[in-house]
């Protein structure tokens, strides 16, 4: 089996990549049809994203906020997971405490 058949990522690790006062986005995995990223936007932030090509879900690890897909408003929270359509305006807005997420992004077969 080749040694890219499989891997394990610490999540303590994955947090230390993006530590700080500023938005931060760590990928960790891109594979052909899927990859990952752990997403930090401190209290206060401006979510810059626009929308993606391929389909989305966010894990809350830690953090309150909100998260606007279209004209629709959904809490953040821990323990929440989120999907977001390929193409779909999004953001995360009313940052009360710092969130972090683990993001899994997947082909989708309606871009």
């Amino acid at each position: 089996m080749s040694g890219n058949a499989w891997q394990v990522f610490d999540l303590a690790d994955l947090r230390k990549k993006v530590e700080g006062t500023e938005p931060r986005l760590f990928e960790f995995l891109r594979k052909p049809g899927l990859s990952g990223a752990i997403y930090r936007l401190p209290a206060g932030a401006r979510d810059m994203q626009a929308p993606h090509l391929e389909d989305e879900i966010y894990v809350v690890l830690d953090g309150r906020a909100r998260l606007r897909i279209g004209a629709q408003e959904h809490e953040v929270r821990p323990g929440i997971v989120l999907f977001v359509s390929a193409t779909a305006e999004h953001s995360f807005f009313d940052i009360e405490e710092d969130i972090t997420l683990l993001a899994v992004f997947g082909a989708t077969a309606h871009v």
